[in-house]
């Protein structure tokens, strides 16, 4: 074991010159600005809500924008159950 210390880092050998050395650091300023960034979009909850309520229409809509069919028959269906739901209550009910 040798109980000698470096000042080196893990990815530095003891040939790299000043150059290398700017474009390593360059490299890793880079790679933190990209984590950075996609931190930031992460914790973005408005922009996050907007895409989400953007896929959402644009599975719904046709390419012309127009809803799809399936989504007026399930729409319909909803409706349609909620009153029955109404109905049978005022029947119970009355």
């Amino acid at each position: 074991m040798s109980d000698q210390t470096s000042d080196q880092t893990p990815n530095q050998t003891p040939s790299q010159t000043p150059e290398q050395l700017e474009a390593e650091i360059a490299v890793q300023r880079e790679q933190l600005a990209e984590t950075v960034d996609q931190l930031a979009a992460k914790l973005d909850v408005k922009s996050q809500a907007q895409q989400k309520v953007a896929a959402l229409k644009d599975s719904a809509t046709t390419d012309t924008g127009k809803p799809r069919t399936e989504v007026i028959a399930a729409a319909g269906s909803l409706v349609a159950m909620a009153v029955v739901l109404l109905l049978w209550r005022r029947r119970r009910d009355g």
